[in-house]
């Protein structure tokens, strides 16, 4: 069979890089990034090359498989078609239901649900008929703030403003890593290549981490932050900002409300306050934000070391703050709205919270979730 050649993208992560797959048949015989994708401009990580090994491995399971109880109390597994496969969920779910309710069944989704389309327009039809409160997803251990945020703020879930780096002067950047992650909620493949842009037309990259990532080591600055302490250091750069007179809403003041109640709100989380905690001098603290306000084009971003702490919701909300309070909510070199291919706001509800609550501990639920720190004591 003569070799053929495919443009797909890479699935296994947000970056979504393009990619220029060689086969023979069934075969796999190279897989490379694809220079003429606009967004990832050629730049795949291993695990696109990896694909490959996926595909080949004697060990993939290529059907489904049924656990067989075995007489000495182990277990054994056979392959079965996918209709029975089918028929034996179904009729399980149906039991169970019959017997003990539909909150007897529980859901977990994990990360490669979100990166399956059928999955992504079809889950939805399948709660309405299960209609368990017993949801639960990885968002709870990684991005809740994020879709928390977004629904107090812009009205809906799923409104994430996305660093626009590539015209951006200042980025200051909280408890992320995208040379690592290629940019978690944000979609950036060849990172590297757009902070070395970013620097060589005169922009900063500023990073607070605890530990010295693959982004510090390529960032203008690395400061040290405290696990846990970064709520004070965003509060307190908020802070700076209100009482030095550096907010400018600029085209954002014709529908934004309660700026002076957040400004009253931070008047005590002064620098001071949050170098005895943070470890960054109250200096360094208010030279940071003066920077920020006074760039013409700034981002500021947070990923999972801001998400996944004691004060995750309140980060996510204070950056938010900072680029709405300094007008860089949706202007280019800000964070910026973005135009979907599939517009999932439209498509979607805009969340809710603490509408149901777990049975065990009383944790609220986000979007009718609930935590997955629950799922094993429910």
């Amino acid at each position: 069979m003569a070799t053929q050649v495919h443009h797909r993208a890479c699935h296994l992560c947000e970056a979504i890089c393009g990619l220029v797959i060689e086969t023979d048949g069934t075969e796999v015989l190279s897989i490379k990034g694809d220079k003429n994708d606009p967004l990832s401009r050629g730049h795949i990580c291993p695990k696109a090359v990896a694909l490959q090994d996926i595909h080949q491995d004697p060990d993939r399971l290529r059907q489904p498989m049924k656990k067989i109880p075995k007489t000495d109390g182990s277990f054994r597994h056979e392959p079965i078609s996918w209709d029975e496969a089918l028929d034996t969920a179904a009729s399980a779910l149906a039991d169970s239901v019959e017997r003990y309710g539909v909150d007897s069944i529980g859901v977990y989704l994990g990360n490669p649900s979100i990166h399956n389309y059928g999955m992504m327009t079809h889950q939805g039809a399948l709660f309405k008929l299960l209609r368990t409160k017993n949801r639960f997803s990885a968002t709870s251990v990684d991005q809740l703030p994020h879709h928390l945020t977004s629904m107090w703020l812009f009205g809906h879930k799923l409104m994430f403003p996305i660093p626009d780096i590539d015209r951006s002067d200042y980025f200051l950047m909280l408890g992320g890593n995208p040379v690592a992650s290629n940019g978690s909620i944000w979609t950036v493949p060849d990172i590297k290549q757009r902070i070395k842009d970013l620097k060589a037309r005169g922009g900063k990259l500023v990073v607070l981490d605890p530990r010295r990532t693959e982004t510090a080591e390529m960032a203008s600055e690395h400061h040290f932050i405290k696990p846990g302490t970064d709520a004070l250091f965003i509060l307190a750069v908020m802070n700076v900002i209100f009482q030095d007179g550096l907010a400018d809403l600029d085209h954002l003041a014709p529908f934004t409300d309660g700026v002076e109640i957040v400004a009253e709100a931070v008047r005590a989380f002064t620098p001071e306050l949050a170098a005895q905690h943070t470890g960054i001098s109250a200096a360094t603290i208010t030279r940071i934000a003066h920077d920020f306000a006074k760039a013409e084009k700034s981002i500021c971003y947070g990923r999972m070391g801001v998400s996944v702490q004691r004060y995750g919701a309140l980060n996510q909300w204070a950056i938010q703050i900072i680029n709405i309070i300094t007008g860089n909510i949706d202007r280019v070199g800000g964070s910026m709205f973005t135009l979907p291919a599939v517009d999932q706001v439209r498509n979607t509800g805009p969340g809710g919270f603490a509408r149901h609550h777990s049975r065990k501990r009383g944790l609220p639920e986000f979007d009718r979730e609930l935590p997955s720190a629950a799922l094993a004591e429910e």
